[in-house]
């Protein structure tokens, strides 16, 4: 057994496995998820159990990445658009919780280092207790203190910010789906509706010829033929009152319907669709760089290219836009033609889920760099982003310009979601072995003041933003609440919220605030340390 124990990679995995187990466990919907591995790693690491070395780090990088990866797309968008009272709004919550944690420390007397580990448990951010430790290595302070005060605060920090969340509406009798159905339709929002062709300067053209020479903003993709809305082909002729099914966003759809006729109903038309009517395409190396113009889909393979997917991104194409690598085609034909279209552009079905691990080693490469920079503020010693904080800077800059050189900043979802979960794993098993080797001499000291103090870091900042955000800021209660999640790092908070409204507001808010959260967190933890 002994042999067994003193296997650092056996030890790695069981821990991995025992803490996802006890994660799963769920009591009233709420669970500890990945974090389980916390707490198993610090009981292995109370008996002297180990790791490999270096884990923490590697876990760190690829979690943070892959969180800016997540979000970059919308980031800088979102926060130029509204984000000026989610910005105030998270820099308000961030710095009470932060505030609070160093006014304690100094009334409760907890030594500024484990204070920075209460800050980021209570806050539940993973990647400030990264940032935290990484600055105390350097500065040789004792690493396994801050790994304690995150792992005794997180439990309520996750706790604490779902009860908020789910009670107050019902306490305060706020209905989150109240003007929900005032709320303006998106005008980006993609829709497929049904046009009655009525136009004369469309009537007897073929479908090839209308695409070529009509300035249509949104695609034609179906017509109805004997009760069939079936696929377009190159040589239907539009006849007075034909039906057919344009794609396109919102505003777009309601312009080109104008051009063509009138829409055949109020609604957005159902269509039953045949599913292989309808097919993703990766075009090949050869066929990229080139306009739907150049290709002419549907004059030269009969299929019409509906929606492009590129970095993550879905949008309607022009006869103007250009294909490029990676590019993935929703296309609609009959069975027939898509086969000889997916035959003749060399498709894989591969290469539709398949991960791009240059531009994953590239990205984190030129992350660990940036974090190694040191910023000098006045004339102190300065600080880093470290192994938190650079990977997350460069994340979202490549999330939101999709391409820098070779490395695209782009994951396929289920992939990324996979990397994401293991990184956080891989961490969290590195800082629990840390912070069990002085476990039970730590809690024993100043345990019950450490869960005091992580209480009221996680319960002020709540009630201060929802304050600051209703009276002075005038945010709506769903947009609120959205924000005060983004700005704890709470996923857990964010899915008690859409449980209860359908409105996007709260997801919206939370990818904004988000991002501004976790990286002022990641400074101001190591800031703690700094003054420890």
């Amino acid at each position: 057994m002994d042999t067994l124990l003193s296997n650092s990679t056996l030890v790695l995995f069981a821990i991995l496995f025992l803490g996802i187990a006890l994660g799963n466990i769920s009591i009233k919907g709420i669970s500890f998820g990945s974090s389980g591995v916390l707490f198993i790693a610090m009981i292995a690491g109370h008996y002297g159990l180990s790791v490999p070395d270096g884990i923490s780090a590697i876990g760190t990088a690829l979690f943070v990445y892959c969180v800016g990866l997540g979000v970059g797309n919308r980031f800088f968008s979102s926060l130029k658009s509204r984000g000026k009272n989610l910005l105030i709004l998270s820099l308000v919550i961030v710095l009470a919780g932060w505030l609070t944690a160093w006014g304690l420390c100094a009334l409760l007397g907890i030594d500024l280092s484990v204070g920075a580990g209460i800050f980021a448990g209570a806050c539940t951010s993973t990647p400030a207790l990264a940032a935290a430790l990484e600055s105390a290595k350097a500065t040789g302070l004792n690493e396994s203190v801050i790994n304690i005060g995150y792992g005794v605060a997180y439990p309520f920090g996750v706790i604490g910010i779902v009860l908020f969340v789910q009670l107050l509406p019902r306490i305060l009798h706020i209905d989150l789906n109240k003007g929900n159905s005032s709320e303006a339709a998106d005008p980006h929002a993609i829709i497929a509706r049904s046009v009655c062709c009525t136009n004369p300067e469309i009537l007897g053209k073929t479908a090839e010829d209308l695409t070529r020479t009509s300035p249509l903003s949104c695609r034609i993709t179906r017509i109805l033929r004997n009760g069939i809305m079936r696929p377009i082909l190159p040589a239907d002729v539009i006849n007075q009152d034909d039906e057919i099914l344009i794609v396109g966003e919102r505003e777009k759809v309601e312009h080109d319907a104008t051009l063509l006729g009138h829409f055949k109903s109020g609604e957005d038309t159902a269509i039953i669709r045949r599913d292989e009517d309808s097919k993703l395409i990766v075009l090949a190396e050869r066929m990229s760089n080139k306009t739907l113009r150049e290709l002419d889909t549907l004059g030269n393979y009969g299929i019409t290219i509906s929606r492009i997917t590129r970095l993550g991104n879905t949008f309607v194409p022009t006869a103007d836009t250009e294909i490029i690598r990676n590019d993935i085609l929703r296309v609609v034909g009959t069975t027939e033609a898509i086969d000889a279209f997916k035959k003749e552009c060399g498709h894989r079905s591969a290469a539709i889920n398949a991960a791009d691990v240059l531009s994953l080693t590239g990205g984190l490469v030129l992350g660990m760099l940036l974090g190694s920079v040191t910023f000098s503020i006045g004339g102190g010693k300065g600080f880093s982003l470290g192994m938190a904080g650079g990977p997350l800077v460069v994340a979202l800059i490549l999330g939101h310009f999709g391409k820098v050189g070779p490395i695209a900043g782009y994951m396929p979802r289920a992939t990324r979601v996979l990397v994401m979960e293991l990184g956080l794993m891989l961490f969290l098993a590195g800082a629990g072995i840390k912070g069990g080797e002085k476990l039970v001499e730590t809690i024993c000291g100043n345990g019950i003041s450490m869960l005091l103090a992580g209480i009221v870091i996680t319960v002020l900042p709540l009630f201060i933003g929802y304050y600051v955000a209703r009276r002075c800021l005038n945010m709506g209660v769903a947009e609120t609440l959205g924000c005060i999640c983004g700005s704890q790092t709470s996923t857990p908070a964010l899915g008690a919220i859409t449980s209860q409204t359908e409105s996007q507001e709260p997801v919206i808010a939370y990818s904004t605030a988000y991002p501004i959260a976790l990286i002022l967190m990641t400074v101001l933890a190591q800031i703690l340390v700094e003054m420890a």
